[in-house]
């Protein structure tokens, strides 16, 4: 996967001075708090997460230990210690959080939704799990059961991500959809998991039509050939969920703090908006008529 360093520093560099600006001026200042540059800037600790999500690496350590000094050691002279990066992890899910809200794709009235699993081990070590402790949660997919959570995530025709969200493995796929496509309009399409006559309603009454298949018994409707066509595509999303765990090492069972582990997940997400190819609909008069 392919980057240029250069053009991804500046994107986030002048996010950072933005919400830097923001963050010196809060409803109610902490006078009691430190508050010290570091070594590293902030820019500079966010561009480091995006790179190991768009670089070939597997492994976080390796990456920093070797990768990046051979690699980009002259863009970042400063480098602290990997110890004291994984320390600062944490102060960096709140601004990768807004920095994938500035992200958000372009609401172009045709859209995609699923769920995907996170298992944070295998199952024969669920009893011997104490990372997550009781966040995560067992859970059942297509593909069998797991234990871990669930990545909702709605794109858009393009491959652009509109919104994202994580929940426990248990939660019902239909629960957060009202959250996730809040202020959008037009044509949704998904999978039999979100069959739900009250959901549909809801989301119909506000200007989004949930499209989905039948299931076995069901009455079958008419359905006009631009909406069946849309949702014989919704599979793409599947392609935005492999490029996510395979390409941006969206997940992993390595992980040693839930906090680091959502700081790893919302960076890959960030490095997939960087993708400049990303899956896409090329083709779509006859499914706007």
């Amino acid at each position: 996967m392919g980057y240029d360093i250069d053009f991804l520093f500046c994107v986030i560099d002048d996010f950072c001075k933005v919400y830097e600006e923001w963050e010196r001026h809060k409803l109610i200042p902490s006078s009691g708090k430190r508050r010290r540059s570091g070594v590293m800037s902030l820019s500079e600790l966010l561009t480091v997460m995006v790179l190991f999500h768009v670089s070939p690496c597997k492994n976080f350590k390796w990456f920093y230990l070797a990768y990046l000094p051979l690699k980009h050691g002259k863009d970042f002279p400063n480098r602290v210690s990997y110890t004291r990066f994984v320390a600062l992890q944490p102060r960096l899910f709140l601004p990768l959080q807004l920095l994938l809200h500035n992200l958000r794709g372009e609401e172009t009235g045709l859209y995609f939704m699923d769920a995907t699993s996170l298992s944070v081990c295998h199952n024969k070590r669920i009893n011997r799990h104490r990372v997550f402790g009781d966040l995560a949660k067992r859970g059942r997919t297509t593909m069998g059961w797991f234990f871990g959570f669930k990545l909702h995530v709605v794109m858009n025709h393009k491959g652009e991500i509109m919104a994202v969200k994580v929940t426990a493995g248990n939660i019902d796929d239909r629960q957060p959809v009202p959250e996730i496509t809040r202020n959008l309009k037009g044509l949704i399409a998904a999978d039999k998991g979100y069959i739900s006559k009250k959901l549909f309603n809801k989301l119909y009454q506000k200007g989004l039509k949930l499209l989905v298949g039948i299931r076995k018994g069901m009455k079958n409707h008419l359905m006009p050939m631009g909406e069946k066509l849309l949702l014989r595509k919704r599979f793409i999303i599947e392609t935005l969920f492999d490029i996510l765990k395979n390409e941006t090492n969206l997940w992993h069972t390595r992980h040693r703090s839930p906090a680091n582990a959502m700081v790893n997940l919302l960076a890959a997400i960030v490095a997939y908006t960087a993708k400049i190819n990303k899956p896409a609909l090329k083709k779509l008069s006859l499914i706007q008529n």
